[in-house]
């Protein structure tokens, strides 16, 4: 089995002006593409080739070209499910709950924007659903994710933002707090808690 690049629910500039269409074009037909095309040639041959995206993230990240381009295909596709045109305005369902177990919403955003901000370099920042059904707020290096062996905090992704610059610089340039800020003008709150109750 091979994996392909997601097909978009939406069209390149119906996130404006949170995320200009350039920017959406080049971030999902160029590199979330290649993450996918050079996903394919590393497990081409083992065992991998019969998991799921989710379980080779588990499985398959000690070995780099896997690790890189697994999580790269990964968290693109769960960052292009929850964002939506004109968002929706809080979490909604369990998910809600979870949040405000956590402390509520306004702590919660700016745990995770404090997560986004100072992740140096390039990677991301995560609301975690955990085995027990609370959340946490992280963040990874590069494309690494909490599927993987190597993360800090492991559990369930179900919200993610990517702080690599190719997300946001044509727009923003180096304010990536603007970015970060913007960026809950489009999340998708209905897609989040059906991946919390997955």
């Amino acid at each position: 089995m091979s994996f392909e690049l997601p097909k978009l629910g939406y069209s390149y500039d119906a996130l404006e002006p949170t995320i200009d269409a350039k920017t959406m074009e080049i971030h999902h037909s160029k590199h979330h593409q290649a993450y996918v095309d050079n996903l394919n040639k590393a497990i081409e041959g083992t065992d991998l080739t019969e998991l799921s995206i989710e379980d080779v993230c588990k499985n398959g990240s000690e070995k780099p070209a896997v690790r890189n381009n697994g999580g790269g295909h990964f968290n693109h596709s769960l960052f292009w499910e929850i964002l939506t045109p004109g968002g929706s305005s809080t979490p909604v369902g369990n998910v809600s709950n979870a949040i405000e177990n956590y402390g509520g919403f306004d702590k919660f955003k700016t745990d995770f924007a404090d997560a986004a901000k100072t992740r140096f370099g390039s990677g991301w920042a995560w609301l975690v659903k955990n085995e027990d059904g609370s959340v946490s707020v992280t963040s990874t290096p590069n494309q690494d994710n909490p599927l993987m062996p190597v993360a800090d905090i492991k559990g369930t992704p179900v919200l993610g933002l990517d702080v690599w610059e190719h997300a946001y610089y044509l727009n923003y340039q180096n304010r990536r707090p603007d970015y970060v800020t913007a960026f809950f003008d489009v999340v998708n709150w209905d897609k989040v808690e059906e991946l919390f109750n997955k």
